[in-house]
């Protein structure tokens, strides 16, 4: 904790000494209050449009959060799979991904909007989309860098092709797979914000953009916390299941 709350202090001393433009960076106290009505408020008590909607927006986002990576993740880590395994399926396909890869989500926005509407489609898309390339480039690597000692000794024992690949190249390519899936989540909560700036009208990309549109910046800041928070949990999570999952690895290091 000892760099964030250096951090912390660093931007409180430039908020009250002025080293930056008074009235556009808030200080940290005025966001730490803003976030606590945000979340604890009551909306019939106060004027702030905010007050009391924290939850229901972090709700939003991470429901589309969730739907997009796992929609990100069944498609990306079976084509993964056949590109890494299949040299045919290499030559056709990941050409393709390899071009629209360095394609920013910010890009496709408006073929979104135009194609879904302004609906939770677009967001999903979007979502799903900025976690799936991650997530397949990853599990290629996973397959493609398979311990031949391992197939040989499989095929040796009688393994046909399916048992190989299920049963030996998956299993051995899951810590890239994780890998895949730590990153894609984390480009997940940046592909929700930026759909939810325009593309819908709730959740905590929404809320960013209508607080700077009225210049609440504490809002904004205090957004961007919880977008972070989010995003440490669920990296996280995914952390705490590759752990159990990939145990023979700990068992491994120790013999």
């Amino acid at each position: 904790m000892a760099l964030p709350l250096l951090l912390l202090l660093l931007w409180h001393v430039a908020v009250t000494r002025r080293w930056v433009t008074e009235g556009i960076i808030p200080a940290p106290a005025q966001v730490a209050a803003s976030w606590y009505t945000w979340i604890f408020g009551a909306s019939t008590q106060t004027l702030s449009p905010y007050s009391g909607t924290w939850m229901a927006n972090v709700l939003h986002s991470a429901r589309r959060v969730f739907q997009g990576f796992l929609l990100a993740a069944a498609v990306g880590i079976p084509l993964g799979i056949f590109i890494g395994w299949d040299r045919l399926v290499a030559r056709v396909v990941d050409p393709s991904i390899q071009l629209l890869r360095p394609v920013p989500i910010t890009a496709w926005l408006p073929f979104a909007i135009a194609v879904f509407g302004i609906y939770d489609a677009s967001a999903l898309f979007l979502i799903g989309l900025g976690a799936f390339y991650p997530i397949v480039v990853n599990t290629t690597h996973g397959v493609r860098d398979t311990n031949l000692l391992l197939l040989r000794a499989a095929r040796m024992l009688g393994a046909g092709p399916a048992t190989v690949l299920t049963k030996v190249v998956f299993r051995s390519a899951l810590p890239s797979i994780f890998t895949g899936l730590r990153l894609g989540i984390g480009v997940a909560w940046t592909a929700v914000i930026v759909a939810e700036m325009i593309a819908v009208k709730s959740g905590l990309g929404y809320v960013l953009w209508d607080a700077y549109y009225v210049g609440r910046m504490d809002i904004c800041v205090a957004t961007m916390f919880s977008v972070g928070l989010l995003g440490l949990i669920s990296d996280q999570v995914i952390l705490r299941v590759a752990q159990l999952v990939l145990r023979w690895r700990a068992l491994e290091a120790h013999a």
